[in-house]
């Protein structure tokens, strides 16, 4: 099977590192114009300039913007008002007990994790409604099923990514516009990379064995026995923004390895 999106605008938010970069990269390879997302304008050009490393030829438009405001949101959209593809992967997370978590938190949580989503999405789906064709992706996580207890504020948030992608699923039903979301596992993305570094470093491991022992300690459900590589949750992302995927909507694609134990 061959993943062509020649022609196709894609939106991938927080893409500057970990899985946004990634799924920017696999829309990339696959032929789409790609719009490049961070919060300073030294991240996206060090994103952009390690893409053009591998694909010389590649379309790529930068845009800084804290999307996790409505102002944000709305510079991304005068910016560039049509999409054919949206990937909503801007998120945050964070360790913190319940009774420590004040308002400010649950609210940042929500605005970033939830409302960046939401917003965009409410804007890109009537352009893409009109031209009979699009995909929108939230990239939840299996903590959307398996609520941390540590992280009830963050585990909400993907939850919410997921009630949201069904519901807008159904909501553009027959109209060419397919809605999912993808539910990461244990992923060598930055954030657990930088986590683990000084652990492996101890132990005498590299990062990956040392996020194996993190995965079956943290999420012994997982049927891989380890962590997944980005490119690996990348390929699930480019897939359900494709043409091929047109049959798939109001889906929650795992790509967790394994670790929600469900049928």
């Amino acid at each position: 099977m061959k993943i062509d999106l020649s022609g196709k605008t894609a939106i991938v938010t927080g893409s500057t590192k970990g899985i946004g970069f990634g799924a920017a990269l696999g829309l990339a390879q696959a032929g789409a114009r790609v719009v490049i997302n961070g919060r300073s304008d030294q991240s996206v050009a060090n994103a952009i300039s390690e893409i053009k490393a591998d694909l010389p030829g590649v379309d790529l438009i930068p845009h800084k913007g804290d999307l996790g405001s409505r102002q944000g949101c709305d510079e991304l959209i005068e910016a560039i008002p049509t999409a054919d593809i949206l990937v909503n992967n801007l998120g945050i997370y964070g360790m913190e007990d319940f009774f420590e978590t004040d308002d400010e938190t649950w609210q940042r949580f929500f605005d970033i994790n939830v409302m960046s989503g939401v917003r965009l999405s409410r804007h890109y789906a009537g352009g893409m409604v009109k031209a009979g064709w699009g995909r929108i992706i939230f990239i939840a996580s299996e903590s959307a099923f398996n609520i941390p207890d540590a992280m009830i504020h963050y585990g909400f948030t993907k939850t919410a990514n997921v009630s949201i992608a069904r519901g807008l699923a159904k909501r553009l039903s027959g109209t060419g516009v397919t809605v999912n979301s993808v539910l990461p596992g244990p992923t060598l993305s930055d954030g657990l990379v930088d986590m683990l570094e000084g652990t492996a470093k101890e132990n005498n491991q590299t990062v990956e064995e040392a996020a194996k022992d993190f995965v079956m300690a943290n999420r012994p459900s997982s049927v891989i026995e380890r962590a997944a590589t980005v490119e690996e949750v990348a390929n699930m992302i480019v897939y359900a923004c494709s043409k091929q995927a047109s049959a798939t909507s109001g889906a929650s694609l795992r790509v967790d390895g394994g670790v929600i134990d469900t049928l």
